[in-house]
This record gives C-alpha cells, structure tokens and sequence, in this order.
C-alpha cells in the first residue's frame, strides 16, 4: 500500500485528491498539509477522521511515501525542498511555475522521482498525443489556434495545459513558441502569419476546464476537444501517478510516461 500526502487538502482540488487516495484500491492516506494560518489547521481530513491537517509537511515525512502537490508555485518549490530532504516522491499539478521553478524539478529529478504535468487527466494526456500526431500530419499547411476555458477563480493565463498544447505544437513542427506565441489580439492586427500559434483566454462561472486545439486549413479544419466536467479526473489521475512513481527510479516524468503513450 502506497501511503499518500496532500499537500492543499482543505481545499477544493485538496478534498477531491483526498477522496481519490481514498478509493484507489493500492493507496491510502498518510500526511495532509494546508497553508500556515488556516482555520482548517489540527482538523480530520479523511473519512476516517485519522489524518489531521499540518502547517508543516516536514514534520511527517515519515507518514508517506509520495506527496501530491496542487497548490501554487511558492508552495511547491517549498514542498520540493522538504521531499528532497525526506527522500520522498513528488507529483506536481500545480500551473504557472517558471523556468527556474522547472528547472528546480529538473535538478531534483536527478536524485528524486518527480512526476511533473499541468494536467492530470488521463483524457488530456490521450489529447496531448493525438494534437502532436495532427501537427506531425498536418505539418505547416494549417493555422494553430488553442482555444482554453475555466472558472472565474483560475489565476494564471494560459493554463498549463494550454502552454503545454501550443508546445507540442511548437516541438513538433520544429518553432519556437516563446518566439511564435501570440497571446490575444486586439486593433489592426495585419494578416495572420502561418508560424504563429495563437491562445485564446476565457474565463468565468464554474467551468472546470475546456481545451480546443484548432488546426485551420483552406477548406477545412480540425478541432481536437477535451472538456472537463468533474475536478475528480484530475485527482485520480494524480494518485494514478503516485502509485506509478513509487516503482520508478529517479527522473523527470509526466502523464505520458504514466500512461505509457511516450512511445505511440
């Protein structure tokens, strides 16, 4: 049995990972963390009212094995530092890290198993093949648009996953998206030029998350969807990368690697 940390778990996508560490059949609950200052603080987070909410995930390494982590940036980096020490792995959903937060990971994953992915779903994951395998077909003959959606609370924009699709794009037809990333449009824009990949941003009400990538050619077009109506798929998707990184060495992983489509 996988014994399971969550860091976050008084919150919404906290309490879904909890559940889901809860119903996975090799799992269980070990450690649970919220923010120094919370009310939450000392009180029972799984159903059995036996794992209690601590300020400092240091203080019980020796709960878990594998932390699952979808709190903010800051948050995280310090989560790293504290598995570093402790020998533990860690499985990161949060969005928005910079280069020097990923690269934190990274120097990391040299020791230490790292599962690192802005989205967990494994549907999500299935679309990051299928929009790479549209771009290796399509080549430069379409126009790239990713289209994204989600609640009005969501603080980062483009999403991870957004980021993450206009990459594969970008890897795959060999451009370079810090280069080629056109975030909105606004004005007399001129004509569109082919090697962009455009983002498009909306925000609002409860929407969990919806994910377009666009290919648009002369005469038709293809749109590869993905839309999230429960944050439950995120959840069991991360404890289905926590018990995946328990049997891994250490590296750098993500939801291809877990899902065995880094290969197709």
């Amino acid at each position: 049995m996988i014994r399971v940390a969550v860091a976050g778990a008084a919150g919404r996508m906290g309490q879904n990972l909890v559940r889901a560490v809860e119903e996975h059949p090799q799992a269980e609950l070990g450690a649970a963390s919220e923010r120094p200052g919370s009310e939450a603080i000392g009180q029972p987070v799984d159903t059995a009212g036996r794992v209690h909410l601590v300020e400092d995930l240091g203080t019980v390494t020796g709960d878990f094995d594998v932390l699952i982590d979808f709190t903010r940036p800051e948050a995280t980096m310090e989560h790293l530092e504290i598995c570093r020490r402790a020998g533990r792995t860690l499985v990161v959903g949060t969005t928005g890290l910079d280069a020097t937060q990923e690269a934190a990971l990274r120097e990391a994953a040299r020791e230490h198993t790292v599962v690192y992915a802005p989205n967990m779903s494994v549907g999500v994951n299935l679309t990051f093949k299928l929009v790479e395998l549209a771009a290796r077909a399509l080549g430069d003959s379409t126009d790239v648009e990713i289209l994204e959606a989600h609640h009005r609370h969501k603080v980062d924009a483009p999403s991870g996953t957004a980021l993450r699709l206009g990459r594969i794009v970008a890897d795959t037809l060999g451009r370079d998206l810090e280069q080629d990333a056109v975030y909105g449009r606004e004005g007399h824009t001129g004509a569109r030029e082919r090697s962009t990949i455009g983002f498009a941003t909306v925000r609002g009400g409860d929407i969990v998350g919806e994910h377009t990538a666009l290919f648009a050619g002369e005469g038709e077009r293809v749109e590869i969807t993905h839309k999230a109506s429960d944050r439950g798929i995120f959840a069991s998707g991360a404890v289905r990368a926590a018990v995946w990184a328990s049997e891994r060495g250490p590296g750098l992983f993500d939801m291809q690697d877990v899902l065995g489509l880094r290969e197709l």
